[in-house]
């Protein structure tokens, strides 16, 4: 059996597990700048985690948070309007840690809302110093780095007694 390689998952496949997620019944709602910070925030964990990425695709520092670009694209129609939920999760292009990953990023922060995740990004290093310089809300397409964030989110596993 051959092992499947980290970062083989898309972008795309990721926000599909978090809008598989959604439970409109249980007043569950993913918006574009919900699924945004959910998706970096699966990255940065996976880097803490595993040391990798999760998948291929950078963000960039917006005044609302980090972005991926690609990820933006293909939701920006829906502005701040509800992004409908997906029944196409394919779950066998992730490894069963990458699904913990997501599984603890969603239990974390899935409860949260768009603008909740925006502030809380606005107080962690990775986007504050790719903003470095610029005045709130300033316009930006720096690239968060991804060593940055693997420092930054293992730092935080290590304060809790998490990795060692």
């Amino acid at each position: 059996m051959t092992r499947k390689k980290a970062g083989a998952a898309s972008i795309n496949d990721v926000a599909n597990y978090f809008l598989s997620r959604v439970d409109v019944q249980t007043g569950s709602v993913m918006t574009h700048l919900k699924l945004q910070k959910l998706c970096y925030y699966a990255q940065a964990w996976n880097l803490a985690f595993d040391g990798e990425p999760l998948f291929k695709g950078k963000f960039q520092a917006w005044a609302h948070g980090p972005v991926c670009p690609s990820l933006w694209k293909k939701y920006s129609g829906y502005s701040y309007h509800e992004i409908p939920a997906s029944e196409s999760f394919d779950n066998s292009k992730f490894t069963k840690d990458q699904l913990e990953t997501l599984d603890a990023v969603w239990e974390n922060y899935g409860q949260y809302d768009g603008r909740y995740l925006e502030e809380l990004t606005h107080q962690e290093l990775p986007w504050i110093n790719a903003r470095n310089g610029l005045a709130d809300g300033e316009q930006c397409t720096r690239i968060i780095d991804e060593n940055e964030m693997k420092q930054y989110y293992t730092s935080l596993l290590e304060e809790h007694g998490q990795k060692q």
